[in-house]
């Protein structure tokens, strides 16, 4: 095996291993303590400026101990901004965002059992995100971020304008001192705890 080969081996296996780590701890947290953590953290991120300012919003929706994001979306809608949620084209390996007015009519059972917009909902192309909720599994305080093992958020960030806001959510638990980075792996600009 050749040097690369083993450093991306090894990185690979680094990755799995935090990630099975920090899903287990999420997933063992009290269900109470992240309800209430999920409304401090969804209060700030919609005080902040790049929200305020933002005219289209990308999101996701959330599954499993993730931080829900229903509020977030729900908000998002209220405030009359352009909503988009991520489509995956299995094809390309690739995430579509496309925009909801709906979630209870536009969303319909994705790839993992994931709530995604349905093949009706419009693709937007990224250059018009003002302002992205980026998911992640684990996040250090300046920004690096680890992600399920797919990929498909790496390449949508890289494809992203700078100017548009990269903002991730997650609970305190989510946050380490370090985590393995490769050189495809996008960092996002703010991570938005409870704290």
């Amino acid at each position: 095996m050749t040097r690369s080969a083993a450093s991306s081996s090894e990185l690979l296996q680094a990755k799995a291993a935090l990630r099975k780590e920090v899903i287990a701890r999420r997933d063992a947290a009290d269900g109470e303590m992240r309800n209430r953590a999920a409304q401090a953290i969804i209060r700030d991120l919609l005080g902040l400026p790049a929200y305020r300012a933002a005219g289209t919003v990308a999101a996701y929706a959330s599954f499993g101990s993730e931080l829900g994001t229903s509020a977030f979306i729900a908000k998002t809608l209220a405030d009359g901004k352009q909503l988009l949620l991520p489509r995956i084209n299995r094809a390309q390996r690739a995430l579509e965002l496309r925009h909801v007015t709906d979630p209870e009519v536009d969303l319909v059972a994705g790839v993992w059992g994931i709530r995604e917009p349905s093949e009706h909902c419009e693709i937007v192309p990224v250059a018009m995100i003002d302002f992205m909720l980026v998911p992640g599994v684990a996040f250090t305080q300046d920004g690096a971020r680890l992600g399920y093992g797919g990929g498909f958020y790496d390449r949508l960030l890289a494809s992203l304008d700078r100017r548009t806001a990269r903002i991730a959510a997650a609970f305190q638990l989510q946050i380490v001192e370090q985590l393995p980075e490769g050189p495809q792996d996008q960092r996002v600009d703010v991570v938005v705890t409870e704290n």
